[in-house]
């Protein structure tokens, strides 16, 4: 367990480290980025260099993506759910076992000069318990309204990988965490978004 956790935060600090030197540039028409324009520039923000791309998880969000914005028909096995005004996308992909999710929102922080977007990737057997692979997790970015650029931000969430899934609002903005333990109980919580940060 543990080794695999270890694996989930090197394939992290990879992506987070690729996207730190500029950040991602974020591109948009109009005043301000919606949650397609956050989601796409995620996507699509090593396109230029596929060799340094440690997620391959992202290809499948961005085919996703792009027949959402051409209006073509999603790949075979998957769906997608955009909610602009709600600032919520959900990207799932269906096979014979199992279901990879990718949840995406964001939120405008206090300061008016930041949003914070968030993903998070998990992975489901069966479509009832998680099977954490090494891209699952958790992950925020901070876009700045001067420069047009989003870069990985730690909001202090210690996040778990085993038995824990994190739920991302699309009504509200508080995210809801549900654990489950060896024998099967449930116990959920919720992380209350104050609009600098979160807390329990």
């Amino acid at each position: 367990m543990k080794r695999l956790s270890l694996a989930i935060m090197f394939v992290f600090c990879a992506l987070v480290m690729s996207a730190q030197d500029d950040g991602i540039k974020v591109k948009f028409l109009g005043d301000s980025p919606d949650i397609v324009d956050f989601a796409w520039s995620w996507a699509t923000m090593m396109d230029d260099n596929p060799e340094d791309t440690p997620d391959e998880s992202m290809t499948a969000v961005e085919k996703s993506l792009e027949c959402y914005r051409t209006g073509a028909a999603q790949p075979e096995g998957f769906t997608i759910t955009v909610d602009k005004k709600a600032g919520y996308i959900l990207v799932e992909h269906t096979d014979d076992i199992y279901t990879q999710r990718w949840e995406m929102c964001y939120w405008n922080m206090a300061d008016k000069k930041h949003k914070l977007f968030a993903l998070c990737r998990e992975l489901w057997e069966d479509g009832k318990r998680l099977n954490p692979g090494q891209y699952d997790g958790l992950m925020f970015f901070r876009y700045d309204n001067a420069t047009k650029r989003m870069t990985f931000v730690d909001m202090g969430i210690e996040v778990e990988y085993f038995n824990t899934s994190y739920g991302l609002p699309r009504v509200g903005k508080d995210i809801t965490v549900t654990k489950w333990s060896e024998s099967g109980k449930k116990t959920t919580k919720t992380l209350k978004w104050n609009g600098s940060r979160f807390s329990f």
